[in-house]
């Protein structure tokens, strides 16, 4: 695969322009197919509001082309990246479908975050050139790319689909065995079945738990991995906080009690205006402003 390749994004919605845009801004040339008009009507726009944010030239938005056929897109693709709803179904036809589209040597990937890989590709005829692509959103701002490999991946293709994801300016990372949720999930979801056990058991409330993270170890997780860290204390340190600590540790193998109760009550987060926490408006626009300006600054000093 070449430097400059041709890239064709399925789906632009919130993932799906923001992989099309870095794609863009390493000067790629981009097709987007989305089943939905109002989302190619759009994409343009959002692209350059996107890089004029992030002081970039929004010119490269030029190399994005909306397409309304999915055979338009992928036709003549190098890489596909899937960025479809979340349904294994929906995922499972669709590639059968981009596979009858495609070239026979055209890289297929899906962003989804937490379907095994093998479960979406099984029916595929050439399964060595399919993989997982999982960006993280906001997908212009976060710079891991998670490219997990299926036990019929070619070397060849992880080898490809990584190159081409670092000359985008990500960070991507090998994850040499499919399994659900990946590396990044895996670790998140751990962390939110204790922080929920911790709520559901009156250990405190929900502000506290995210008032914990925020003012301890989250401070030190954009540059000390949770390993890096205990290599830092010392292993030994490590394992007798373990002999005490892990034993208690919540060891829920289903969706916790106080949660399914919130999606029942149609606590349903920021959308409803209550989950785990209550929010208003203003709290809302808050939170996210500050999410995207902290997101900016660390993209700056990268």
């Amino acid at each position: 695969m070449s430097a400059l390749a041709r890239i064709a994004v399925i789906g632009a919605g919130m993932m799906g322009h923001g992989i099309a845009q870095c794609f863009a801004a390493g000067g790629h040339d981009v097709a987007v197919f989305d089943a939905f008009q109002a989302n190619l009507e759009t994409l343009h726009a959002r692209i350059r509001q996107n890089l004029r944010d992030l002081g970039e030239d929004a010119a490269a938005a030029n190399c994005v082309r909306a397409c309304d056929r999915l055979s338009d897109a992928v036709a003549d693709a190098d890489l596909v990246i899937e960025a479809a709803a979340e349904d294994l179904g929906v995922k499972q036809e669709l590639f059968k479908t981009i596979e009858g589209l495609a070239r026979s040597d055209t890289v297929l990937a899906s962003n989804t975050s937490a379907i095994p890989i093998s479960r979406i590709m099984e029916g595929l005829e050439r399964r060595d050139r399919a993989l997982g692509a999982h960006w993280w959103n906001p997908a212009f701002l976060i710079p891991l790319v998670e490219i997990v490999e299926t036990r019929w991946t070619s070397p060849d293709v992880v080898a490809r689909a990584l190159a081409l994801h670092r000359s985008a300016g990500k960070t991507p990372v090998h994850v040499r065995k499919d399994v659900p949720g990946f590396i990044g999930n895996r670790l998140q979801h751990a962390l939110w079945r204790e922080a929920i056990a911790l709520v559901q058991n009156g250990v405190c409330d929900a502000e506290t738990v995210d008032t914990c993270v925020k003012a301890s170890f989250g401070r030190r997780l954009a540059v000390l991995g949770p390993l890096e860290n205990a290599d830092l204390v010392g292993t030994d340190l490590t394992a007798a906080i373990h002999k005490t600590l892990l034993v208690d540790l919540d060891r829920s193998a289903e969706t916790q009690p106080y949660l399914l109760d919130l999606v029942a009550s149609g606590r349903l987060g920021m959308k409803a205006d209550q989950g785990f926490r209550s929010w208003t408006p203003e709290q809302k626009i808050d939170l996210q402003t500050r999410l995207i300006d902290h997101l900016k600054d660390a993209r700056a000093r990268d």
